[in-house]
């Protein structure tokens, strides 16, 4: 049994806020890969800035070092929303015998009970919630009942789906609205992007034009 890492996101652009929680991730969990995928059309959020041919090649850039990153382009032609749930369906039919962990921050994994079917992510993968050291779980309600059982201090080897991890990561205090405002008022995003992705942004033109903030 593999255990396969599941990072979504709009990546819009790729920066090492994304990059350096999944490595840690991945090695604290020993995952055999993370699969980042970029969506096509966010449900929660309003569409991308950049085109998704371009976000694509920034994301290849970015991963193309570390052999344990997978780029998954399965969301980038749908046109209708990317639902994680559907993602994650897919996934399971396609690796029937692997472990699914689906990478969230804090803010995401709160956010669930307003996902699409958001229970039934709970039967296709574990989920990883990626928090700064200290922070504790208060919530209430329905996400508190679904913690209270599914949760647990050491990764199941044994189950392909079901409980939740909390995982304390280093937390880069970088946005992806950060970057874009960065680029369209004419400063130099080096640091915050791979050094890769950042001659694609300077070359495409492609955050320029000043952007909504978001």
């Amino acid at each position: 049994m593999r255990n396969i890492g599941i990072f979504g996101g709009t990546f819009d652009p790729v920066h090492l806020g994304h990059l350096r929680p999944a490595l840690e991730i991945l090695d604290a969990l020993s995952l055999d890969h993370v699969r980042f995928i970029p969506t096509g059309c966010p449900p929660h959020r309003r569409m991308p800035v950049a085109p998704a041919a371009l976000r694509l090649a920034m994301l290849k850039a970015a991963v193309a070092g570390e052999p344990r990153f997978v780029v998954d382009e399965r969301e980038l032609p749908r046109s209708t929303p990317c639902y994680t749930v559907d993602t994650l369906t897919e996934l399971r039919r396609e690796f029937p015998d692997d472990a699914l962990w689906l990478i969230v921050g804090m803010d995401a994994f709160l956010g669930f009970p307003s996902w699409h079917e958001w229970l039934r992510l709970f039967e296709l993968a574990h989920i990883v919630v990626a928090h700064r050291p200290g922070w504790t779980f208060k919530g209430d309600g329905a996400l508190a009942e679904v913690l209270a059982t599914q949760h647990t201090g050491l990764p199941p080897r044994d189950r392909l789906a079901g409980k939740v991890v909390m995982q304390a990561v280093t937390q880069l205090e970088i946005s992806a609205t950060q970057v874009r405002d960065c680029v369209a008022e004419g400063r130099d995003p080096r640091y915050l992007v791979p050094d890769a992705v950042r001659d694609i942004l300077i070359e495409s033109n492609c955050y320029t034009a000043k952007v909504q903030t978001g």
